[in-house]
């Protein structure tokens, strides 16, 4: 063999750049072929992959209703409990109120009550000292016709019997009746009273005309009718005196002969025996 001959290479003769790109992407677009049917093949019913969303399940519940009955409830129960404690507040005040305006009235009714009797006797006492005052004043005319009298004077006799000063003596019924009445002067006047130791002015009549075996009404008003009108100027000893109108007077007394009467006066005096003159009475009725 010539030294200079051609000696085949054994080297694999270079592909052109070009080539070797053609065959570069048609390898590549095989293998992606293949790696996309292989995954294919190993999960054929796998579904693609998305985002995962958990949805919570939905109650379909009214529960704006129900809150709305609860609370109205509550407020309802709240608004009970307060109406029975302001009941029972009111109740208790009421209940306070009422004793305190008892006790008040109590006491306001006691105290004028008491001013009422302290005016009265207050006035008993002015009218008891006016009356002996007028009767002093009248005592030297009444020694006056007194002494006429005593010297015979038919005139002054005749007066003292216009006056209705009978002095003719009681007997029989009335001189019971007078003789009781006299026997009580100085005892004590006492509203409602009818003896025996204390009477008012009705309580002293009835009182009297009882020991004649009399029964007569208990009060003023009844007595001042239970007889037959007489006049002042012809008294006589038992008839009964009245003062203010007949049938509704408002005091009586008994005539005990000598122009005089017996009476229960008021809670100063006492039960007294005084002249026709100091308190002159309204009338007079005759029971015996």
């Amino acid at each position: 063999m010539s030294l200079t001959a051609h000696i085949p290479s054994h080297r694999k003769p270079r592909r052109s750049a070009s080539k070797l790109a053609v065959r570069a992407g048609v390898a590549g677009g095989v293998l992606s072929t293949l790696a996309m049917a292989g995954t294919a093949s190993a999960t054929p019913s796998a579904e693609p992959a998305h985002e995962t969303t958990l949805e919570m399940p939905v109650l379909d519940l009214d529960l704006s209703a129900e809150v709305s009955s609860s609370v109205a409830k509550a407020a309802e129960n709240t608004r009970a409990l307060a109406v029975d404690g302001e009941l029972n507040a009111l109740e208790e005040t009421a209940r306070t109120g009422a004793a305190a305006e008892a006790k008040q009235l109590k006491a306001d009714a006691q105290e004028k009550a008491d001013a009422e009797k302290k005016a009265k006797a207050e006035a008993d006492r002015k009218a008891e000292a006016e009356r002996a005052s007028r009767s002093t004043a009248r005592t030297p005319i009444q020694s006056t016709s007194g002494s006429s009298s005593s010297n015979g004077s038919s005139s002054s006799g005749s007066s003292s019997q216009g006056k209705g000063t009978v002095t003719a003596p009681a007997t029989g019924s009335a001189a019971a009746i007078v003789n009781f009445a006299r026997a009580q002067v100085g005892k004590a006047y006492v509203m409602g009273g009818t003896g025996p130791s204390s009477f008012d002015c009705s309580g002293l009549v009835q009182a009297a005309y009882r020991q004649a075996g009399i029964s007569l009404p208990r009060m003023s008003q009844a007595q001042s009718s239970a007889g037959t009108s007489v006049s002042l100027s012809a008294l006589q000893p038992g008839d009964i005196l009245y003062w203010g109108s007949k049938g509704s007077a408002y005091h009586v007394a008994v005539y005990v002969g000598g122009g005089k009467f017996v009476g229960a006066q008021n809670p100063s005096t006492g039960i007294v025996e005084r002249s026709l003159s100091y308190d002159r009475p309204t009338g007079a009725v005759r029971v015996l």
